[in-house]
């Protein structure tokens, strides 16, 4: 039986593990979007992650794709019982605007329940920081829309500590819904923008941390050791890995890998979900067969020793 979670003080139950929905409608279509999503469910899965932005960066896209797509799929019967959403607000411009004032985050949470097809989100979060914009408001905003019923719960996303804590502090002496759950990027060769003051005040406030690129852009996966195994794939941004601690931390996870059996991708997920504050880790999959594989993560135990072996391998600099 697979392991829930619960994201922070919340009643929001998942598995560890929550599917990435930034290639639906991107790079992949909505054929296969449907397919990896029916196998996400079938396998166990409750959560999806998507944001407005997605993916407003590709060329003749404006944003909203992937909710959309996403929403198509909902209208299947029974779909919606199945599973969680979340989306998050703040990156997509609406009129030239973007940000967390109270009307941009009402008018933009319409308008992805519009494209979700659906009369509410489990969890929101903000996208970004938004200096600008007095954080009584933004928790004043957030907090309107779970008591108008459009919103369960709400969280942060891209925060560093300072920030967050200055608006769970503000959202707590207006008395208002707080942050549940905190999504940044967080993954074995990726760890500053958690570990240390953002992961303590986690633990300690009972935030989930729910993080973004698990697997390090697909380096971890084990497929991209040369620049070579780059070519006719996405996965460019991978090559940054391919200097310092990448060739170390992909011999560690080898070495775990012969050991238990389970992939590199299975294994990189674990040892994130292994960690302190951790509630579920963000995972996309562009075919069955890739969901199915990181779905296997959610029923991975690592050992002590291995869980050691990786974070050594992780925290090993060059020589000088």
């Amino acid at each position: 039986m697979k392991e829930v979670r619960t994201i922070g003080r919340s009643d929001l139950e998942t598995p560890p593990l929550i599917l990435g929905g930034n290639v639906f409608g991107w790079t992949i279509d909505r054929e296969t979007s449907f397919a990896v999503l029916d196998a996400f469910v079938a396998g166990g899965g409750t959560m999806i992650d998507t944001a407005d932005v997605y993916s407003a960066w590709a060329d003749g896209h404006q944003g909203g794709e992937s909710e959309t797509l996403i929403g198509e799929w909902l209208q299947r019967p029974g779909r919606r019982d199945d599973v969680m959403i979340t989306t998050k607000v703040g990156m997509l411009p609406i009129d030239g605007v973007k940000g967390l004032s109270p009307d941009h985050i009402a008018r933009a949470l319409d308008a992805s329940l519009k494209r979700l097809g659906t009369d509410h989100v489990d969890l929101y979060l903000a996208h970004q920081d938004d200096p600008d914009t007095d954080q009584a408001a933004v928790a004043e905003a957030f907090d309107a829309a779970v008591k108008a019923g459009k919103v369960r719960f709400v969280g942060a996303s891209n925060f560093d500590a300072g920030r967050l804590a200055s608006a769970v502090g503000a959202q707590e002496n207006a008395g208002t819904a707080r942050y549940q759950a905190l999504q940044n990027q967080y993954n074995l060769l990726e760890r500053a923008d958690y570990e240390g003051a953002v992961q303590d005040f986690c633990v300690a406030h009972g935030i989930g941390m729910t993080p973004y690129y698990g697997l390090a852009s697909g380096y971890l996966t084990g497929k991209y050791r040369t620049p070579a195994d780059l070519k006719g794939t996405r996965s460019g941004a991978a090559k940054k890995y391919m200097e310092g601690n990448g060739p170390r931390v992909l011999a560690a996870l080898d070495e775990v890998a012969e050991a238990t059996g389970a992939s590199h991708a299975q294994i990189a997920l674990a040892w994130i979900a292994a960690q302190p504050g951790i509630a579920a880790p963000i995972a996309s999959a562009t075919s069955v067969k890739q969901v199915e594989e990181l779905l296997g993560a959610t029923t991975l135990t690592l050992a002590d020793d291995q869980l050691a072996t990786l974070d050594a391998a992780s925290r090993e600099t060059e020589a000088a």
